[in-house]
């Protein structure tokens, strides 16, 4: 059962990222300043899915990983370091700097700059927890484990 919810807390929370980061680029790409506004307002009210999806993803994988040893369990957890590292120094702050900026309607330079390291830094995220899933899939049975995905990692 545990299993099941850190791959259900995992999947939330990497859907949440996807999301923002789909919605961030649509926006940007081909709709006005009124709408970029709503997108990173909205993504600040999904903060409030993804931080708990985040945490326990975090709480469920550092109890999974008690009872299991070996790489792709190493593997999981150091990517996840770096996933929590990024979106709390990072993605969160720029979260609430961007939306704050939008909502005055400061489109400078600065908004452009820190939206491009968003958008850097949540396509880490998407990838990584992407390769966590990869992996989670593996530990399970899921997926099929090949030779060469030990020695690679």
């Amino acid at each position: 059962m545990k299993a099941k919810l850190h791959g259900f807390f995992g999947a939330v929370a990497l859907l949440c990222i996807a999301t923002f980061w789909v919605s961030t680029v649509v926006s940007e790409a081909f709709l006005d300043l009124a709408s970029v506004t709503l997108v990173k307002n909205a993504i600040l009210t999904g903060m409030w899915l993804l931080i708990p999806a985040m945490a326990a993803t975090g709480g469920s994988g550092i109890s999974l990983s008690r009872t299991r040893r070996g790489r792709f369990v190493e593997v999981k957890a150091r990517r996840m370091k770096l996933v929590a590292a990024n979106g709390v120094l990072v993605l969160l702050p720029s979260a609430f700097v961007l939306a704050s900026w939008a909502n005055a309607g400061r489109f400078d330079g600065a908004f452009y700059a820190l939206q491009a390291l968003e958008l850097l830094a949540g396509a880490a995220n998407i990838t990584l927890l992407t390769l966590n899933l990869r992996d989670g899939l593996r530990l399970a049975g899921r997926l099929p484990v090949r030779p060469s995905a030990l020695e690679r990692e």
